[in-house]
């Protein structure tokens, strides 16, 4: 690490990194919750600008469509960005970028072109990375002991902007039209104002540099021995290959991620087929949502209990659980949700123990870079999922759209297995 830190490191007191890990949590909890209100504020309302520009159902999904992309093309230049000068900066930079594609939604909605809209969420998908990239600075200091505890902690921060996002429509409305903008742009307002803040907020509280401080203090995140990785946008390739454990932590995550993304995304399709009425399709959504971040400190507690593989392996169970309840429900809704439900949870134990196994299988020098790396095949998994969730549908129907995700799962229970059998399932350094 060329980058000298605000303080360094070496020899630092095991109270003093204690005090530095828990300043950190936090500061990444509350740039978590503004910027997380901007992502739903965004996501709540960007379907419905993209149709009252284009006039057409058809172009209304390519809103959330782009911010996907944009997400998993900002990826890796972020995650560059803080292995080269650190978290603080990467995550500043991301933040700052989803508040300026937000600003240029509002323009080009106001002055109706749609092309520089679909520009403007693509840059909001900058926003979605650094959202994703947080939980990562989260185990720069962390201790092997509550290192998925702490990341995990930082996911279920995003459940509070999550949640009052999609909230906001009536109060923008109302505030959009104080300034004289249509109403559907006041959530927008609101995305803006909550990613540049997050920037704000990371750029001023972010010190010392949880990144570099780890790096510089030898805190055993990463393999201290492993030969050194070109700096390079995809250099991390290489280590981890050489890693079956970052191997087995990544196709965990990309795949509970593209198994979520297939079935969440035609759910509502789905349920409107069968006559559910739009209340219980939110209602269906938004306690998926409560599946996915709400109980991943429940997740981090026993990922750091358990061990990082057992349940990375226990996820993949409780999604094949889930597509199974939902692929068989048809038309009972309760069925459907429970699916849901459980859909979301298999997600966030795939997530926080994929995460927290990935950031202690590869060296501190490569460690950003595969991070970025593994958020990008995740957003791309997840692109694709959505993509063609959709025709799968059309031709196997609900039922043939769950089992198709299911065949994602079968990867990472290979891993898996083998990875327990090869270090007899033990402990949580050793799992």
């Amino acid at each position: 690490m060329t980058v000298p830190s605000t303080l360094s490191g070496r020899g630092l007191p095991e109270v003093r990194r204690a005090r530095l890990q828990r300043r950190t949590v936090l500061t990444l909890m509350l740039t978590q919750v503004v910027g997380g209100l901007g992502m739903g504020a965004m996501l709540a309302v960007g379907a419905l600008i993209a149709r009252d520009l284009t006039g057409s159902d058809a172009w209304s999904g390519m809103a959330t469509t782009m911010i996907t992309l944009g997400a998993a093309v900002f990826a890796l230049p972020l995650a560059s960005v803080a292995a080269r000068r650190g978290r603080r900066p990467g995550l500043a930079l991301g933040w700052a970028l989803g508040g300026a594609g937000s600003s240029v939604v509002i323009a080009a909605t106001v002055l109706e072109w749609f092309a520089p809209f679909l520009a403007g969420m693509v840059l909001i998908g900058a926003g979605t990375a650094t959202n994703l990239q947080a939980r990562h600075a989260a185990a720069d200091l962390a201790g092997p002991d509550t290192r998925g505890r702490d990341l995990s902690i930082v996911v279920w921060a995003t459940t509070v902007g999550a949640v009052l996002g999609p909230n906001l429509i009536g109060v923008g409305g109302r505030v959009a039209a104080a300034v004289g903008l249509p109403e559907l742009l006041g959530p927008a307002l609101f995305t803006t104002a909550g990613f540049v803040l997050g920037a704000v907020l990371t750029f001023l509280l972010l010190r010392p540099d949880p990144l570099l401080v780890g790096a510089e203090g030898g805190t055993g995140v990463g393999v201290p021995d492993a030969a050194p990785v070109r700096r390079s946008p995809l250099a991390g390739l290489a280590e981890v290959g050489r890693s079956p454990r970052a191997v087995l932590a990544i196709v965990g995550i990309v795949a509970s991620h593209t198994v979520m993304v297939a079935v969440m995304t035609m759910t509502p399709v789905h349920m409107s087929h069968h006559g559910a009425a739009l209340t219980v399709v939110g209602l269906t959504i938004s306690l998926h949502i409560a599946g996915m971040y709400a109980l991943s400190p429940l997740v981090g507690w026993l990922t750091d209990r358990l061990g990082r593989v057992p349940v990375l392996l226990a996820g993949q169970g409780v999604l094949l659980a889930a597509v199974a309840i939902a692929g068989t429900a048809g038309d009972d809704e309760a069925r459907v949700t429970l699916g849901l439900v459980l859909l979301g949870l298999g997600w966030s134990f795939g997530l926080v123990s994929g995460s927290t196994l990935l950031a202690e299988s590869v060296s501190d020098e490569a460690r950003p870079r595969v991070q970025g790396l593994s958020d990008l095949l995740m957003n791309l998994g997840g692109a694709s999922a959505g993509a063609v969730s959709g025709v799968v549908l059309t031709q196997a129907g609900f039922g043939g759209l769950n089992l198709f995700a299911a065949l994602f799962t079968l990867p990472v229970v290979v891993l898996a297995v083998r990875a327990l059998a090869a270090r007899g399932g033990g402990g949580v350094t050793a799992a």
